[in-house]
């Protein structure tokens, strides 16, 4: 697996995004789709008036964030803005994924974007790189 229009990957980043994909479809593509697609109508309020997931490929926005803000939101979980109770939206992964995972599964995120999103989140990502945990 490489990241479309560069250069191939080191072996060990191979395997990061390699696991970084499996654990994508074992948690995160129930919602956020097999291929990053996000839910229907991702971009209205549902039925509680929250945001739906988003998608996390090239149509989305995730690739708008750092890689520490990414590590959070996984890690810690999320709660829509339109969301005025304490129940997250995302829930957290913290306690279920190590930080080799989790950033296993933001490097498979970054394998949807084009290359002048990633050159964007790199650039994003140097001023909040991911925490040491993960690196």
């Amino acid at each position: 697996m490489t990241y479309a229009h560069e250069p191939s990957v080191s072996a060990e980043q191979g395997d990061l995004l390699k696991a970084g994909r499996a654990i994508y479809q074992q948690n995160c593509a129930s919602c956020h789709g097999v291929h990053g697609e996000g839910e229907p109508n991702w971009q209205h309020p549902d039925v509680l008036g929250e945001m739906p997931a988003p998608p996390h490929n090239a149509k989305g926005h995730t690739w708008k964030h750092s890689d520490d803000m990414l590590y959070r939101l996984v890690h810690d979980g999320w709660r829509d803005p339109f969301n005025k109770t304490t129940r997250l939206t995302m829930p957290p992964f913290g306690a279920k994924l190590t930080a080799l995972e989790i950033r296993g599964v933001i490097e498979y995120l970054k394998t949807m974007w084009t290359p002048e999103q990633r050159d964007f989140q790199r650039a994003e990502s140097r001023q909040s790189p991911f925490p040491p945990e993960a690196r």
